[in-house]
């Protein structure tokens, strides 16, 4: 897990508070906090949404020119700029040139996939051979499991956290059905203990200790999509791994959001969505990891064209050379105009490196957390003002940017005014409001307007009850 900072957010939020002589919710904190972020000027690699062309807006409450706080880069990243130019270069030699596209360009539509996977290794911490971008998450998923998930009579077991994000429940579920196992007995659910909203690692650590020789696989999400909870990944590998089990990651809100050392844990294998914190658009290309050590015993239960090794692909002989490893994976050639969007993402992350989005993430988020704390903890409950609970761990290495909110008051009207006033968040069943303040595009004073504007909220929701 990532180390912590030397300062906490509160303990700088009131540092700049103290040498600017004013209290800690002062704007001129967000003001200065935003001067001295080096990666401030990333913001301007991204289209940011106006208010004005935002669908729920209320424009009495708004200046339509102004930017929107985006705050939902968890469920859909924001367009990076040079993606129109990407996928103009590639119509562009398609209408010109037709097939002899496939082999010319920087993005040779026959090995598209494979010219940007090297920007993945700094985000997921692997080598280049380990990390393979095709399909969707869950088609990736499927894949891997059928390779992965080899139930014998006494290991037949799949264990996963509650509430898992319904894909990774459902495709866990048809993979037991495929080997004819009763999902019931084959799903081991971890579950928080009662009255608690999150996991505690030593309960997951120790149903592994106790039920690890009936475990085949265990299959975690390194961020938790509703509560935010950044799972302990290599604590996980490590004891699962010992109990002789394979341990695998659905990172859909983890990549891009924390560092991740996917070689270095000896993770067994992952996959990811990339429309998230990758901003590829909706439906975006994914990606998948397989350890290196799996290379040459691991192999695809179904092969394509294209795990065939690209050296002797094209002499249609039928004989198959599969690429070891994760590439090996592949099914089918690559969709080129998936694969620009991603690109002009993935070369942003290149230029502001995981680690430092990371520590201005800690910040921004932090930062977010001390207002909330400020204005709504449970203490304001006294002065008749709506609680606001972050049930997100407090704990930095437990969480990423994602805070996600409870409240004292029904949340369907508070959503409604936040969606009126140009705040793009979500609110996810039973009763939780997401908020992500991504550290590539969201700044410290986005943190300052959306408290604001989450104050202006309750209050026209109180007055509508």
């Amino acid at each position: 897990m990532e180390p912590l900072p030397l300062e906490l957010p509160a303990d700088t939020v009131q540092r700049v508070a103290s040498e600017l002589r004013c209290l800690p919710t002062d704007e001129r904190v967000a003001l200065r906090l935003d001067e001295e972020d080096k990666l401030r000027h990333f913001r301007e690699y991204f289209h940011i949404p106006k208010t004005q062309d935002l669908p729920p807006i209320d424009l009495s409450l708004v200046n339509k020119d102004e930017n929107a706080i985006y705050f939902l880069g968890n469920s859909l990243g924001l367009q990076p700029k040079m993606v129109k130019t990407y996928l103009e270069e590639e119509l562009d030699k398609w209408a010109k040139m037709g097939a002899y596209g496939h082999d010319i360009g920087k993005r040779p539509w026959i090995t598209g996939d494979e010219t940007i996977a090297g920007l993945m290794t700094d985000i997921v911490g692997a080598n280049e051979k380990e990390i393979v971008l095709m399909n969707t998450l869950t088609v990736n998923l499927h894949l891997l499991l059928l390779s992965f998930f080899k139930p014998t009579p006494k290991r037949y077991k799949i264990l996963l956290e509650a509430k898992a994000f319904p894909s990774d429940h459902y495709a866990i579920e048809s993979q037991l059905q495929l080997h004819g196992l009763n999902t019931e007995k084959s799903m081991r659910i971890v579950k928080p203990r009662e009255g608690e909203e999150t996991l505690r690692t030593e309960d997951i650590l120790e149903v592994i200790e106790k039920e690890g020789d009936s475990i085949a696989v265990i299959l975690f999400s390194g961020v938790h999509y509703y509560t935010g909870q950044h799972f302990n990944m290599p604590a996980i590998t490590k004891a699962g791994q010992a109990k002789g089990c394979f341990v695998g990651f659905d990172l859909a809100h983890a990549v891009g959001n924390v560092e991740l050392h996917l070689h270095d844990w000896g993770v067994d294998f992952a996959c990811w969505c990339s429309y998230k914190y990758l901003n590829s658009g909706a439906g975006g290309l994914a990606g998948a990891f397989v350890h290196e050590k799996h290379a040459h015993t691991i192999k695809p239960a179904l092969v394509g064209w294209f795990g065939h090794e690209l050296s002797t692909r094209f002499k249609m002989d039928n004989k198959l050379q599969l690429i070891p490893g994760a590439n090996g994976f592949r099914i089918s050639n690559p969709p080129i105009l998936l694969v620009c969007p991603l690109h002009a993402s993935l070369e942003i992350f290149k230029k502001a490196t995981m680690k430092a989005l990371r520590r201005k993430s800690v910040l921004l988020t932090g930062y977010l957390e001390y207002l909330i704390k400020h204005y709504y903890g449970k203490e304001k409950a006294e002065a008749k003002t709506p609680v606001v609970n972050v049930i997100t761990p407090s704990r930095i290495e437990e969480r990423g940017c994602q805070l996600t909110l409870t409240f004292s008051v029904p949340i369907k009207s508070i959503y409604q005014e936040l969606e009126k006033r140009g705040v793009v968040c979500d609110k996810r069943e039973p009763n939780g409001i997401r908020v992500a303040p991504v550290p590539l595009y969201n700044s410290f004073h986005d943190v300052y307007k959306f408290i604001n504007l989450l104050n202006s909220a309750l209050e026209a929701a109180e007055r509508k009850h």
